[in-house]
């Protein structure tokens, strides 16, 4: 649920916005046009994705970033990083490999009888 409401970059902005601190949906909906209505139904999809939680202050709901499931799913995609990073660094040894062979067999053809050039 959390990468689907990240896929929106509206709810990534609003995301962005939190980490800066508290803001109500009518700050939240500022920068954005579009209506307080549509901001508070991406909230809502961030507030079922654990992302977002409102407080009560008085008469206003200020919207709190949730940072524990953004920290979930980037332990989570940190260990496909660590896999894809070791498959890059084995394909690039094994280039390098194959190069220095290719290498190795230009030269010796060169220096046979009848090597070409």
């Amino acid at each position: 649920m959390t990468f689907a409401a990240l896929a929106d970059p509206t709810r990534r902005a609003i995301l962005a916005r939190l980490a800066r601190g508290e803001a109500s949906v009518m700050e939240l909906a500022e920068p954005f046009a579009m209506t307080q209505p549509a901001i508070s139904k991406h909230l809502k999809v961030l507030e079922r994705a654990g992302l977002v939680s409102r407080g009560r202050d008085a008469q206003r709901r200020p919207c709190h970033l949730e940072a524990r499931p953004l920290r979930d799913a980037t332990e989570w995609l940190e260990g496909y990083r660590r896999f894809w990073s070791e498959s890059f660094e084995r394909l690039d040894g094994l280039i390098d490999e194959l190069k220095s062979m290719g290498e190795r067999d230009m030269t010796a053809s060169d220096e046979q009888p009848g090597g070409r050039p």
